[in-house]
């Protein structure tokens, strides 16, 4: 026993060092901290876990590298979904998607009512695509352009946007994140998510009243009247209701079935013809401050130029110019460079054996219900933290508890919706994780500023654990 205490309080040093790195990292360099600083946290921890591990537990390097090479390249379709992500930026922005939906959406939300309907809208998209990166990356982000036309904090929007993207993502049978959680614990797919409604219907009902009341007491302006928004978006580009077949023809792809590499290529490659026919102004002078010559190579160089890079577009109005500044693929690169050191110093707690000596800290609450689902929770919410994927955290997490909870006769649809509950719906709140930061980066909200706003991914966790003290529909075998 004492052995043990040793290696959970060993294993925790890492942990502390990160903490405290980026705790120091963000008091110094503010948001700027993704830029290079917390990357140097992420690495430093990792190394001192290597340390830890091969001059105390006499782990072999080769142990390591195995694993950073497991971590790494499983993130390689997150990454190319990254950089196409950052392509749809730039081209639905420069096409004029983004700015139609902005002026098109300031007619007919109705600011009272523009939290709940943004949340409600991002829900539904993302129950129909199975994705909460995808429903951010193009619904979302013109949801964050109307919401700040309307006066509210970008805190205040991209926390209904989150919360509604991971609600659908979570009751979705398209996800993955669902269909890993029930595979992996051997829960029918539909079970899984049936026996989820339990816990997601009250925590999202939950949702909806507080971004009911946020909306309803809202007394902020917009730093301009939304006619000028609309006036000088309208003045900018070319709004016509025929852009929306861009986000139709996602939709229809989406509906295909098509994997979401194909789905956000064929989005972007779209939205790029829609720009050379709606806005060929615009294309034109993109172009024409990287290249002169024919007309072919001056819209060529438009046409890659909204593709690949950070555009700050002039309308002539500051406030307007924030809502249609594009990221493009450069604009993802930071987030990829954390994404890989977090899967570093992922990979080597793991290795280390770290992650398992952790999860002994809390074995002693697992004799009771409550405690039992209480301490999946939490270990699903803190892997987050630690391994920074919402997939590794939902397999860690399961794996852990799975013979605890066959040991005392609970369901394995348990151990699935408890993973689920924790790992899935708390992953975009660490700054660190893969998908904090990407929809920060998206959204362009720091991960701290919107998490509080975050109400779903912050009830969920709590509501699972009250149905597990309620003991509603938790059956146990004699």
């Amino acid at each position: 026993m004492k052995t043990n205490w040793k290696r959970m309080l060993l294993a925790l040093i890492p942990l502390v060092v990160l903490v405290l790195m980026l705790s120091l990292d963000i008091s110094i360099f503010g948001a700027d901290s993704i830029l290079g600083a917390s990357q140097v946290a992420l690495l430093a921890a990792a190394g001192i876990a290597v340390a830890i591990g091969m001059w105390l537990y006499k782990i072999p390097w080769e142990r390591y590298e195995k694993e950073l090479g497991s971590n790494i390249g499983g993130v390689t379709s997150a990454i190319v979904i990254l950089l196409l992500i950052g392509a749809i930026s730039g081209t639905w922005t420069v096409s004029g998607v983004v700015p139609t939906f902005i002026c098109y959406g300031l007619k007919i939300i109705h600011p009272k009512v523009f939290l709940l309907t943004a949340c409600v809208l991002c829900a539904l998209v993302s129950l129909m695509t199975g994705s909460s990166w995808t429903t951010i990356a193009t619904v979302g982000v013109a949801l964050i352009g109307i919401g700040r036309a309307e006066g509210f904090s970008d805190a205040m929007t991209a926390g209904a946007i989150i919360s509604g993207a991971y609600f659908g993502d979570k009751i979705s049978p398209l996800s993955d994140t669902t269909v890993l959680a029930s595979s992996v614990n051997k829960v029918p797919l539909f079970e899984h998510i049936h026996y989820m409604y339990y816990t997601t219907v009250p925590s999202f009902a939950l949702t909806l009243i507080a971004f009911t009341v946020l909306g309803l007491t809202h007394g902020g302006a917009p730093a301009l009247p939304e006619e000028l928004y609309s006036e000088t978006l309208r003045a900018s580009f070319h709004i016509s209701p025929w852009l929306l077949l861009v986000p139709a023809f996602t939709v229809f792809l989406i509906w295909r079935k098509l994997p979401a590499i194909v789905v956000l290529a064929l989005s972007a490659l779209s939205a790029v013809v829609a720009a050379v026919i709606a806005q060929p102004e615009l294309v034109r002078s993109i172009g024409a401050g990287v290249t002169s010559g024919s007309p072919f190579r001056v819209y060529f160089a438009g046409v890659v130029e909204s593709i690949y890079n950070s555009l700050p577009l002039d309308t002539g109005v500051a406030e307007v110019n924030k809502l249609v500044a594009t990221r493009g693929m450069l604009g993802m690169l930071n987030t990829i460079f954390l994404i890989i050191c977090a899967m570093c110093f992922g990979a080597t707690m793991q290795a280390s054996g770290m992650i398992r000596d952790l999860s002994l800290i809390l074995q002693p609450l697992t004799r009771t219900r409550t405690g039992l689902v209480s301490s999946t929770v939490v270990t699903g919410t803190a892997l987050n933290g630690i391994v920074s994927d919402q997939y590794l955290s939902i397999l860690l997490t399961s794996n852990i508890y799975k013979d605890t909870y066959e040991s005392q006769g609970y369901e394995g649809r348990l151990l699935s919706r408890s993973a689920e509950d924790s790992a899935t719906v708390t992953s975009p709140l660490f700054p660190w994780s893969s998908c904090g930061m990407t929809q920060a980066t998206i959204l362009s909200v720091p991960t701290l500023v919107y998490a509080p706003f975050c109400f779903f991914c912050l009830i969920s966790p709590l509501m699972s654990i009250l149905v597990a003290a309620i003991g509603w529909k938790i059956v146990r075998r004699p």
